[in-house]
């Protein structure tokens, strides 16, 4: 029987393995969903809301075992790990209190002799296809609204976190969502694409890259059936010359190097207005330095390894590439012990002199290295901003909230920040632009995706 083994990035051992799902299981699973669907649109919203509340509970109840677990998956260090609960917390709990409002009914102008209105029906089943990077907040985006939506949910986790679906689903049982409304599959690439293929299968959640991303359009094939896309991304910062220089210096350093870099909307590029460059490429470098590499159980750990020893080969080939091209590292890696050629272990770098004929500035690198550029003004800062082919997160550090929301209204991005970055705020769209992908989760505008219009025009008189 075929299987995943998931290798684990901090000591490179066979942390588990799991059987895949067989045809018939999957075939099992699909009818399962179909069974359900309709009593649980049925259900209630306020029953729904309650239900899934208790799952959400009942995975915060295993946090602790369930760090540990994530730690040893995918190497994110042991002391960041609660920030993944508390925005998966976050996330599912707003989500959760504005669904009364947001799935309510659409009613316009009163119109004498007519009962009109817009309902949202939920559209099935969801197919959710989740990353490792942060596999409870990227996931809990989808699964929370849509099964609150009225939707049953069929998850299906990276290869690297099989457990997390796992913990899903013991979390829907230990809740009692009825049988069939939540499940989970461990399948390979080839399996997933045709269940998105499937006429079973209404709309699909996925998050991953960009040709991971045209795979999914590919098995939808000729259906008319919807996909919500979380792709790649390149998010830049602008340090302009009005900015608070500590605070953006430590925000960015942390936006570029949290989770080793692994972050859809981690800083990948920074752009400094020349009156501050100097000061702030110094304070940069200083507090990187200070960052330790090493173990992720160790909780004095706050960087760990990347999730393996190929996407850390990846990135110190655009690094090469780009010192070659005459950029310069202000990193010694050397002073990092744990920094080892051929391993997930890969040292913070900080490159300048950088220019966008390099790679390391145009190509999505989801590690710990940052290029850092000088600009002259506002427009330079914009034109290089704009200057890619994805768009998920912009970060404006200045004092000026005005300049910023201007310079925010031309910069090609799905979310505009200032004096921030790295953050999802569920009251808001998270969405993207170009290649970052298509749709929206969170907010009320989230629950759009997950459901569809339906028109009631009763004419109460004749």
């Amino acid at each position: 029987m075929a299987s995943l083994k998931t290798i684990s990035p901090v000591d490179g051992r066979e942390y588990c393995t799991r059987p895949l799902a067989t045809g018939p299981q999957i075939e099992a699973a699909l009818s399962a969903a179909q069974s359900a669907k309709e009593a649980w649109r049925g259900t209630p919203l306020a029953q729904r809301i309650a239900l899934v509340t208790k799952m959400v509970d009942a995975v915060l109840a295993h946090r602790d075992a369930i760090a540990e677990e994530l730690t040893w998956q995918m190497g994110r260090p042991l002391s960041q790990t609660p920030g993944e609960f508390r925005g998966f917390e976050e996330r599912a709990r707003h989500m959760l209190a504005i669904a009364p409002a947001a799935l309510a009914d659409v009613v316009p102008a009163a119109k004498a002799g007519f009962t009109r209105f817009v309902r949202r029906d939920p559209l099935g089943l969801v197919f959710v296809v989740a990353p490792w990077n942060y596999p409870f907040l990227t996931s809990v985006n989808a699964v929370v609204p849509a099964l609150a939506a009225g939707n049953v949910v069929l998850l299906k986790h990276s290869h690297q976190t099989p457990l997390v679906a796992e913990r899903y689903a013991e979390a829907a049982k230990a809740a009692g969502l009825p049988a069939g409304v939540f499940q989970i599959l461990h399948t390979d690439h080839a399996d997933a694409a045709r269940i998105i293929g499937d006429a079973r299968v209404d709309f699909v959640c996925f998050t991953g890259s960009v040709e991971g991303g045209k795979a999914v359009q590919r098995a939808i094939g000729e259906r008319f059936i919807g996909a919500g896309l979380e792709l790649g991304g390149k998010d830049p910062a602008y340090v302009r010359a009005d900015a608070n220089l500590a605070h953006a210096v430590e925000n960015l350093v942390d936006g570029a190097f949290f989770n080793s870099g692994q972050s859809c909307c981690g800083i990948e590029r920074i752009y400094v207005h020349e009156g501050l460059y100097d000061r702030f490429v110094a304070g940069f470098v200083d507090l990187t330095k200070t960052y330790k590499l090493g173990n992720p159980t160790d909780k004095a750990t706050n960087l760990g390894p990347m999730v393996r020893a190929s996407a850390a080969d990846f990135v110190r080939g655009q690094i090469a590439e780009a010192v070659g091209q005459g950029a310069r590292s202000l990193v010694d890696p050397k002073q990092f012990a744990a920094d080892k050629a051929g391993t997930p272990y890969l040292a913070p770098h900080v490159l300048v002199d950088v220019n966008h004929k390099m790679r390391v500035m145009t190509e999505e690198s989801f590690g710990p290295v940052i290029g850092i550029m000088k600009v002259a003004s506002d427009a330079e800062a914009v034109r290089l901003m704009n200057d890619s082919d994805y768009g998920l997160t912009a970060a404006i550090w200045t004092s000026d909230a005005t300049a910023a929301e201007k310079l925010g209204a031309r910069i090609e991005t799905g979310t505009v920040f200032m004096n921030r970055c790295d953050y999802l705020d569920p009251a808001l769209a998270w969405t993207g632009v170009k290649n970052t992908g298509r749709g929206a989760t969170l907010s009320a505008l989230g629950y759009e995706q997950l459901t569809h219009p339906k028109s009631f025009h009763l004419r109460t008189t004749l």
